[in-house]
């Protein structure tokens, strides 16, 4: 008898729960090869920007104010007691007329104009509305009363703070990281999603088996790949041209960078979840970013602002990494100290997504 041998059928392969995801999230790092934009706004904007206003807030020596004297009998004299060694070298006086002096006031070529008067006193020309007349005015009015025989009460002492983590640029570059993130995650995420709309290929994606929240998740998780460098690049640039230091772990740093990225990344998902145009969702992007852009500290402190809006201020999720950022890479603050800020953070992220996933139409 011959044996007839039954085939066994091989059982389908099973990808496991994320299997979609993995692929999305694969497909979506490809895609980024395609955009050459995206290395300049993600990568070479903020180093360009930071490198720019670095140099442009480097730390220099005081610069002297230009001060007009008015031609006359103690002309001469007066110049000379505003260049003495008593006034810091502050002040680089010029004896010109008085039509040259009220000239080149007018137009900006002179901070300050001093005229001798016949008894033995000045008259001075400033204006309250700009800064350095008033500063200028200051400075000659010390030098002048200390000719005079002044003599002061008490000793002082004026030390410059230069030091890496009291500069400018140590205050830029993480609002600069933090504005970067929100950019590259609201502008990255919001308009690859309206542009698939627009080509149709969000439409092909409906007969799939594939789960929307996959879909979504995905496009949110490309961000971290490009985060880790965007950090990286951004802090070994304060360091080497710069000499900023990093007082934090660079672990708890990243961690951060990955907290801001997805909560960017979920605004980013809402904004762009029904927009059907580039021009709408550019205007929603926009509207949502603006406020922050202004109040949320990048360049210049927010305390700036009323202390009655200072509660929205901080309840806003650029102001929170901005706050983080600076507290983690100036001060080593741990993130344990930080949580009220990572829970802004994480109730952005999280309800932007989870209303994303809920609002999002494939077409």
């Amino acid at each position: 008898m011959i044996e007839v041998q039954k085939a066994t059928a091989t059982p389908p392969q099973q990808n496991g729960r994320w299997a979609g995801y993995r692929q999305l999230l694969l497909a979506r790092i490809r895609e980024l090869k395609r955009e050459p934009e995206v290395v300049f706004w993600v990568f070479g904007f903020p180093l360009l920007m930071a490198a720019g206003l670095g140099v442009a807030f480097r730390s220099k020596p005081a610069s002297a104010a230009p001060v007009a004297v008015v031609a006359g009998d103690r002309a001469a004299a007066t110049a000379a007691a505003l260049a003495g060694a008593s006034s810091g070298s502050l002040l680089k006086p010029q004896v010109v007329s008085a039509e040259q002096a009220s000239n080149g006031f007018r137009l900006g070529k002179f901070d300050l104009v001093v005229q001798p008067d016949g008894a033995g006193g000045y008259v001075y020309r400033d204006d309250p509305a700009r800064p350095e007349t008033l500063l200028a005015r200051a400075e000659a009015d010390a030098a002048l009363q200390a000719a005079a025989g002044r003599k002061d009460a008490a000793p002082t002492t004026s030390v410059t703070s230069s030091e890496p983590g009291s500069r400018y640029i140590d205050f830029l570059i993480p609002g600069l990281l933090g504005m970067n993130l929100m950019n590259s995650g609201m502008w990255g995420i919001g308009f690859a999603l309206v542009d698939m709309r627009q080509r149709k290929l969000l439409k092909r994606f409906v007969g799939t088996p594939m789960r929307r929240s996959d879909f979504l998740l995905a496009m949110l998780s490309s961000r971290l790949v490009l985060m880790i460098i965007e950090i990286g690049l951004l802090l070994t640039l304060g360091a080497l041209f710069f000499h900023m230091r990093v007082m934090g772990s660079l672990a708890e740093i990243v961690l951060l960078g990955g907290l801001g990225a997805l909560s960017f990344g979920g605004l980013g998902l809402l904004t762009a979840s029904r927009a059907q145009k580039i021009e709408s969702a550019s205007g929603l992007m926009n509207l949502v970013m603006m406020p922050m852009w202004i109040f949320s500290g990048v360049f210049f402190s927010y305390e700036r602002f009323p202390a009655i809006i200072q509660p929205l201020i901080r309840a806003l999720p650029l102001t929170a990494l901005n706050d983080a950022l600076r507290a983690s890479i100036l001060e080593g603050t741990p993130l344990a100290q930080q949580w009220p800020r990572l829970l802004v953070l994480a109730l952005w992220g999280g309800v932007s997504f989870a209303l994303a996933v809920r609002w999002f139409r494939w077409v």
